[in-house]
């Protein structure tokens, strides 16, 4: 893997007058794992959309592992998280499964669902159609279908709403354990569990950076008006 997991140079999105996120230079070296936080609007999910690839920046350069962002390359190094899970209408959890693990040239990937699938409490689902889920079940559906996949780095947003008690856990676990692996995570939460554990925090506001450092330095109350004491029902 490349030196940094993601890297930006100016980036930036506006649409017309108002700016979505100021530009920005970012390094997020391989194996850090970093949370980002900040209200809605703020400008957490239009960057994660530029370096997944899926939205076109207004100016400035994004790169993924070394990889042009959108780039085959950049795509196969990084897994993402969405808080709006997509799947398509005709698969169960397990052909989704197979389908992304196969897609990704994964070998043995068997084992690796199955576990995965109880790791997140549904496999009892497996044959189930997850378009038809409730939003808990398919956030854990989408939850093993990101990690079932081999990856580099991984963007999550805004991953524990909806989810119980144990799906919480059960991601954190995951996650930690992706990070053990040499992952590099980026998770935009209001989540103080995900923060507190992680080595870097970014803030956002209005579509820029207030603070970018260690968790222990920043000050929740100054830095995003309460955003540490939100939490998702």
């Amino acid at each position: 893997m490349n030196e940094n997991a993601l890297e930006s140079e100016g980036l930036t999105k506006h649409y017309g007058d108002n700016v979505a996120l100021a530009p920005l230079d970012l390094v997020v070296p391989a194996g850090q794992r970093v949370s980002m936080i900040g209200h809605n609007g703020s400008g957490k999910t239009t960057l994660q959309r530029m370096f997944a690839g899926v939205l076109a920046p207004s100016g400035g350069s994004a790169s993924v592992a070394g990889h042009p962002v959108g780039s085959i390359e950049a795509r196969a190094a990084l897994s993402v998280l969405s808080d709006q899970p997509v799947f398509y209408d005709d698969l169960s959890v397990w052909q989704h499964l197979e389908y992304i693990a196969r897609l990704h040239d994964t070998t043995e990937w068997e084992a690796h669902a199955d576990w995965l699938l109880d790791a997140v409490g549904i496999s009892d689902r497996a044959d189930d159609l997850p378009a038809t889920f409730s939003r808990g079940l398919k956030q854990k559906a989408a939850i093993a279908i990101a990690f079932v996949r081999p990856f580099d780095v991984m963007l999550i947003d805004e991953p524990f709403v909806g989810l119980d008690r144990a799906g919480r856990a059960a991601l954190l676990e995951l996650l930690t354990w992706a990070h053990d692996d040499g992952a590099s995570l980026v998770v935009a939460t209001h989540e103080l569990e995900s923060v507190t554990s992680s080595e870097r925090l970014i803030a956002l506001r209005d579509g820029e950076v207030i603070f970018d450092g260690d968790p222990a330095d920043a000050d929740p109350g100054s830095l995003a008006d309460g955003v540490f004491d939100h939490r998702d029902d």
